[in-house]
């Protein structure tokens, strides 16, 4: 990279970074204020825990050239990078916010309920091996999806699929909610409007970062990560008014995020009308999982599934359907390339198989061993788990103990 790209990546690096305590704000004004500590919490360790993970062994597992399925240890703490390759190294710290915010959209299903040390455990196991062997089958020059010429410019199945499907896993076996029927009214609207506005900045570094360069493509990127974030934002408004009356505006930043999740693996290669198209579906069919969802016997708790799980399945479609060869390098299928369909499906059975499968295996192991367990007691859920588990209040009264 000459320094203008490489001073454009290192940028993009640092909004990425800034999404996961957008995250954190976006999830904890969702809950009950007596577990807005526990929420945020869930998604800061994770800066902490996966960076180490990353630098470790996890980049090596990722991108190391051990093969189709998974990488190697060549890299184990970085070791055999280019010594002074900045270029080499950007990608490192780049690749590494990626894997940071992708467990941490997990929590959000499990959101009040889940013990914190048990999820420290989670993370190290989850990113070992769910996230670093999904990332490498993608991403990596020789992954076997990569090979296959499956397109995911900036994570639709390597973050958001991977991810809400492992909510799925983890809602199912940790269980629902005690004391909780119809859902839980949001304690705090703003902190939800800011979380999904930092989310949306953010999102700008999570995908025209993603070519690694400063170029039309990352401009491209740039724009239709906009158009369908605000696409998708409004069409839930209006479809959520329709059935209800009200303009929600925790609807509209729901909205927001769907569409950022859909456009995220089309992002390089369709252009505005795409995105539109992108941003309106993204609206509509993540509303209506939230709606079905609300009718199954699971509580994800934070519709984890129903907006990153099938955002990031219509986004991995839709980007065989509006891939656009002189934006991206490869046709879709209104431009006559039908093929392109099937390797985005493929990827998309095959990351929804393999995430559900292993976070089932890590999570029900976790489970059985003597003193972790998956679920916090009947007494730290009932008083909350910001006192129970970290000894602190979101909020103290003047004058309170």
């Amino acid at each position: 990279m000459d320094s203008g790209n490489l001073a454009w990546m290192l940028t993009a690096s640092a909004l990425v970074l800034f999404m996961t305590p957008g995250l954190a704000f976006f999830y904890g004004g969702l809950v009950r204020a007596k577990n807005i500590v526990n929420t945020i919490m869930l998604s800061f360790i994770s800066m902490g825990v996966v960076s180490l993970v990353w630098v470790l062994w996890g980049y090596s597992l990722a991108f190391g050239e051990g093969g189709s399925l998974i990488g190697n240890f060549d890299h184990f703490a970085l070791r055999g990078l280019p010594v002074g390759d900045a270029d080499a190294l950007i990608f490192v710290v780049f690749q590494m916010m990626f894997a940071i915010i992708t467990p941490a959209l997990i929590t959000g299903a499990f959101a009040e309920r889940f013990k914190f040390s048990t999820y420290m455990i989670f993370l190290v196991l989850w990113v070992t091996f769910v996230y670093a062997p999904i990332c490498h089958w993608v991403w990596a020059a020789d992954g076997w999806l990569f090979g296959r010429g499956a397109l995911d410019f900036a994570g639709g199945t390597v973050v958001h699929i991977n991810a809400g499907v492992a909510a799925i896993a983890a809602a199912w076996l940790v269980g629902k909610r005690r004391n909780i029927d119809r859902g839980v009214e949001p304690h705090n609207v703003p902190f939800v409007v800011l979380g999904a506005g930092i989310l949306w900045f953010g999102w700008f570094g999570f995908n025209a970062g993603s070519g690694l360069a400063a170029n039309y493509q990352a401009v491209n990127a740039f724009l239709v990560t906009n158009v369908a974030a605000a696409a998708a934002a409004v069409t839930w408004t209006i479809i959520a008014h329709v059935k209800t009356g009200k303009f929600s505006a925790v609807g509209t930043a729901s909205g927001a995020v769907a569409g950022l999740v859909a456009i995220t693996p089309a992002s390089g290669f369709v252009d505005t009308l795409g995105a539109l198209a992108i941003g309106i579906g993204a609206g509509a069919i993540c509303y209506g999982a939230v709606l079905i969802r609300a009718k199954l016997s699971f509580d994800d708790a934070l519709e984890v599934f129903p907006i990153h799980g099938i955002g990031g399945i219509w986004g991995a479609l839709a980007t065989g359907i509006f891939a656009v060869e002189s934006i991206g390098g490869v046709a879709g299928l209104l431009e006559g390339n039908g093929g392109q369909m099937i390797e985005q499906f493929i990827a998309v059975i095959a990351t929804l198989l393999y995430s559900f499968v292993v976070s089932v295996i890590i999570l029900k192991v976790l489970d059985i061993i003597p003193g972790l367990g998956l679920r916090a007691s009947e007494k730290e859920e009932d008083a909350g788990l910001d006192i129970s588990l970290h000894g602190e209040r979101g909020y103290v009264q003047d004058g309170a103990d």
